[in-house]
């Protein structure tokens, strides 16, 4: 299993909202690359990287400091937020990037995400599945569309994903534990590589994914909350 300690970036700061609400944040850190940096001494192998400005935007507003996380963290870097043309794409993985999320273009543009991978490969690209109630919102999450999670992850299978990020938004940065039945359902329906993201709180949480047999997580509050040690975690699910 592969745990990926986020850093979320809104004005520049590490921030973490609550159930990606923009008026319910909480500043970690002055200095986002400082976090990249404790994660990579901790034992990191993976870093997943979101500019909230550019979510909501639709586009880059942080690149500077992502270009700070990447030089100071010396590890595969993903990152997403406000992906919305191929030449986005092409100055993220410029600056070193390893992976870059589609989330709003995937529900609106499918063909786009088909032209992404025909460019730069299947590795270098992943869809974020941000899901409400079994629908996926797009914009920041400021907006629910009718399309239901699993079909979006098998019309995004069959355009070649290999990766999706799959975000339950009611427990996003709300400690409640992750919806592992959610999560491992979507894992066992597509046979995609399915990286869980919202409401792990603990390294059981962590456990009870690789259990349903999840092969990635995303930790974000919980390490911010000191109710997970990266280094632990890390040791206790490879």
């Amino acid at each position: 299993m592969i745990l990926y300690p986020a850093i979320d970036i809104k004005d520049g700061r590490c921030v973490r909202l609550s159930m990606g609400d923009f008026n319910r944040e909480k500043v970690y850190s002055e200095n986002p690359a400082d976090i990249a940096v404790s994660f990579v001494k901790a034992g990191a192998e993976y870093i997943h990287v979101v500019d909230l400005d550019a979510a909501l935007l639709g586009h880059g507003v942080n690149e500077a400091v992502i270009r700070g996380i990447v030089a100071a963290a010396g590890i595969p870097v993903q990152t997403g937020g406000g992906i919305r043309s191929i030449a986005d794409i092409e100055t993220k993985l410029n600056m070193g990037i390893e992976r870059v999320i589609i989330g709003t273009k995937a529900v609106e543009e499918p063909g786009f995400v088909q032209d992404a991978i025909k460019k730069f490969g299947a590795g270098h690209i992943a869809v974020g599945i941000d899901a409400k109630d079994g629908f996926v919102a797009v914009r920041g999450w400021a907006e629910v569309s009718e399309v239901r999670s699993l079909d979006l992850a098998l019309r995004m299978r069959d355009l070649g994903v290999r990766t999706i990020i799959y975000t339950d938004i009611s427990r996003d940065g709300m400690l409640s534990g992750p919806n592992v039945t959610a999560t491992a359902e979507l894992a066992r329906d597509t046979g995609m590589e399915i990286v869980a993201s919202g409401g792990i709180s603990c390294i059981e949480d962590l456990e009870a994914l690789k259990n349903e047999g999840v092969p990635g997580a995303i930790i974000g509050k919980a390490l911010y909350e000191n109710k997970i040690n990266l280094k632990e975690a890390l040791e206790r699910t490879r």
